[in-house]
């Protein structure tokens, strides 16, 4: 994801600097008309008005509705799994602290109670091997295993479909400034010269919209997607010395 998230981003930031080089050049080449180009491009698309924000997002054309649609959907993953871990890292640190007195006491029927209420990955194992207590110790530790495998899932929730948009939304910024650089070039094309210059600049903003807003989604998206990921195998990490502990306890090694 990495891989092709950078090679994404470096040609996203290629044609964003091909477009200032290509603005640059048609003001000197038609420079008639430099002074009504800049007054179109800045005043009718970027500052009519006391800066109009939404006449900024719709001269980037029909690409700025998935991007930010793509914005939202993140927005939304990241706080999710913002709660979804604070939570989770709350109750599983009472839940130990409970079990550690409750296992100590011999009062396993109580534990296993609990980590059934607090319905965490972490006490899904812990309630498995509680519930398997009796078993012998290799078939404990099967089965501790395989909870442990079909848990880890609850931590990478969504996480998925953020790596996912963190590509999209550099791909459809890209994608906005290609267009973006088709209608410039066909406002050029037909019209000889410089062109209708209003024409002109929307297109130009059009390429320029989209590649800021594609970044915009996107680097947060990867920022998150990176953190997230260190977050899960943080946990995993930790809840594997929480369940092993647990096991030893349970099978009379430790007490």
């Amino acid at each position: 994801m990495s891989a092709k998230c950078t090679s994404a981003w470096f040609c996203l930031v290629c044609e964003f600097l091909s477009n200032s080089v290509r603005i640059m050049y048609f003001m000197w080449r038609y420079d008639k008309s430099t002074a009504q180009m800049a007054r179109y491009f800045y005043h009718d698309f970027l500052w009519e008005d006391n800066i109009n924000m939404f006449g900024v997002l719709k001269s980037g054309g029909i690409i700025m509705i998935p991007i930010i649609l793509c914005g939202i959907f993140a927005t939304f993953i990241i706080i999710e799994r913002c709660f979804y871990f604070y939570l989770t890292k709350k109750r599983d640190a009472k839940l130990l602290f409970d079990l550690d007195d409750l296992i100590a006491k011999g009062k396993l029927g109580e534990a296993e109670k609990i980590c059934g209420e607090v319905e965490t990955p972490l006490a899904i194992v812990l309630k498995k091997a509680l519930s398997c207590r009796m078993w012998d110790e290799r078939d404990l530790k099967d089965a501790v295993e395989t909870e442990l495998s079909s848990v880890v899932p609850c931590y990478e929730h969504w996480l998925t479909p953020l790596g996912t948009i963190s590509n999209i939304s550099t791909l459809l910024g890209l994608l906005g400034t290609v267009t973006g650089n088709i209608k410039a070039f066909a406002v050029l094309g037909a019209g000889g010269t410089m062109g209708d210059p209003a024409v002109l600049a929307g297109a130009i903003a059009e390429a320029l919209v989209t590649t800021v807003a594609g970044l915009i989604v996107a680097i947060p998206a990867v920022i998150f997607y990176n953190y997230f990921v260190s977050r899960v195998n943080r946990r995993i990490s930790d809840m594997e010395k929480s369940v092993t502990n647990v096991v030893i306890r349970l099978t009379g090694r430790v007490r």
